[in-house]
C-alpha cells in the first residue's frame, strides 16, 4: 500500500496513531478548508482532537489513484460526521512522499454539487 493509501486508511480506521505513523516526522499537511498541520506531533494531536471532539469518518473512497515516483495523487469521495453534522464532498489531494511516509499533502475539495453543464450555470 502507497503512503496516501495508508494515511486514508488510517483515517477511516478512525486511528490517531495509525495516521501519525503514516506521516514523515517533518511532514506539512494542507487541508482543503485552511488549517496547516506541521510535523507529526501535531497531526497526531490534530487528529487525536478531531475524534476527541465527535469527528467520525464513514467513508473515504478512492476513486482514482497513481503514483509517480515521490509523487501521488489521488481523486476520492469522502463522508464524515463533525459538531454533529454529517457530510460528503468530492476530492483529490496531492502528495509527496519520502522513505515511506507521507511528507507534504494537500487537499482540495469540490465546494458546489456537480453538475453537467448544458448551457447555462446554475
Amino acid at each position: 500500500m502507497t503512503p496516501l493509501l495508508k494515511y486514508i486508511d488510517a483515517w477511516i480506521a478512525n486511528d490517531p496513531d495509525r495516521i501519525a505513523a503514516a506521516v514523515h516526522v517533518q511532514c506539512t499537511i494542507t487541508e482543503c478548508y485552511g488549517p496547516v498541520y506541521l510535523g507529526r506531533e501535531r497531526v497526531r494531536e490534530w487528529a487525536s482532537t478531531w475524534f476527541g471532539s465527535g469527528g467520525v469518518v464513514h467513508r473515504w473512497i478512492v476513486t482514482d489513484h497513481f503514483r509517480h515516483g515521490d509523487r501521488e495523487a489521488a481523486q476520492w469521495q469522502f463522508e464524515c460526521t463533525w459538531d454533529g453534522n454529517r457530510s460528503a464532498f468530492d476530492g483529490a489531494t496531492v502528495c509527496r512522499n519520502d522513505g515511506g511516509l507521507v511528507l507534504e499533502l494537500r487537499e482540495y475539495q469540490t465546494t458546489a454539487p456537480l453538475y453537467e453543464w448544458k448551457g447555462s450555470w446554475h
